[in-house]
């Protein structure tokens, strides 16, 4: 039989503690880890500032709170972005991760801790260079998955050579490139095989030399065979998946909750949530909207990005509703 002592233990880990987590963001999108304080477990270890959630606070409310109390600051604007639960030895944690952009107050350890600003991660980065992403180290479990995700741009700009033409499109893949798209989806569906390879030859090696990632739509094995850097899951695709591809990136197309949570579940590192608004390519067609887009969202353990009639004026609308960016078609070219 299981001993009162050890029957506690198993309920307070089973438990769900709420927690509230801040990613400080610098213009340059630096960011701010800190060292647990010697009297506390985990000691050392660097985190994300934050603390747990009161009775009757909200997630936000207690961030703003614990960014006082801890780091002497004053939030002025803070992005709900995605929710994660981990299971320690001594607990399991529920972390809402906000990311703040905006502040006053200089910043100043009240608890004692000491403070790392880590500099923006680059998509270069390849995962056998995982210890490289930070200048400190160890990093708390709980936020390696945040690292991860904090590699993600604002922008996913989504290819469109079967309007534009195959040169015209890589000219103009050519310059956003050299004017910082860092995230590409190469999504040409009239394509002959034989041409997508070729196109998807062309893009992979022009978006490498410019430090940008590539995925392609709906063909693993063609974009393990290019050496691109992963692959978008179509909705239907990610109903019909038992596993995640073996590929470096996955990212799921979905429209609503239940295809959010199928991806989280099958492991996507990201997902697009569509159509957002009105789109030129289906008028009169249904659309979430940003209040049924943020419903969605909310509690997302992934990074989602709001696709669907959009423009570049559009990306501070959809961090206000939980997205992590936006993914553009035609405006993206």
């Amino acid at each position: 039989m299981m001993n009162e002592v050890s029957l506690n233990n198993q309920i307070e880990k089973t438990k769900i503690v709420e927690v509230a987590a801040a990613v400080l963001q610098r213009p340059d999108g630096s960011f701010l880890l800190a060292q647990r304080p010697p009297d506390k477990i985990w000691a050392g270890y660097w985190e994300f500032p934050g603390g747990k959630i009161e009775a009757g606070e909200t997630p936000y409310h207690a961030l703003v709170r614990e960014l006082r109390e801890e780091l002497g600051i004053e939030v002025e604007t803070a992005y709900r972005w995605i929710t994660r639960v981990f299971t320690y030895p001594h607990a399991t944690v529920r972390l809402h991760f906000f990311r703040v952009t905006e502040w006053r107050g200089e910043l100043h350890p009240h608890e004692g801790q000491e403070f790392a600003w880590q500099p923006a991660l680059s998509p270069t980065l390849s995962r056998k260079r995982e210890r490289e992403k930070t200048n400190v180290s160890p990093i708390l479990p709980a936020n390696a998955p945040i690292l991860r995700s904090l590699e993600l741009p604002a922008l996913y700009a989504i290819s469109n050579a079967a309007e534009l033409g195959i040169e015209p499109f890589m000219a103009r893949l050519e310059a956003r490139l050299d004017a910082g798209l860092r995230l590409v989806q190469l999504r040409e569906k009239n394509l002959a095989r034989d041409a997508l390879r070729e196109l998807a030859r062309r893009v992979t090696a022009l978006a490498h030399a410019h430090g940008a990632r590539v995925l392609l739509n709906g063909d693993v094995e063609l974009a393990q065979e290019v050496g691109m850097d992963g692959v978008q899951l179509t909705a239907t695709q990610l109903a019909a998946l038992h596993e995640r591809p073996a590929v470096n990136w996955c990212a799921a197309s979905c429209h609503n909750a239940e295809e959010l949570r199928r991806a989280e579940a099958l492991g996507c590192d990201f997902a697009l949530l569509s159509p957002v608004l009105p789109t030129q390519s289906h008028r009169g067609a249904p659309h979430l909207g940003w209040e049924s887009f943020a419903a969605i969202a909310a509690g997302s353990s992934i990074p989602v990005y709001a696709l669907g009639g959009l423009t570049h004026d559009d990306m501070r609308a959809a961090w206000q509703h939980g997205a992590h960016g936006i993914s553009l078609l035609r405006q993206a070219w």
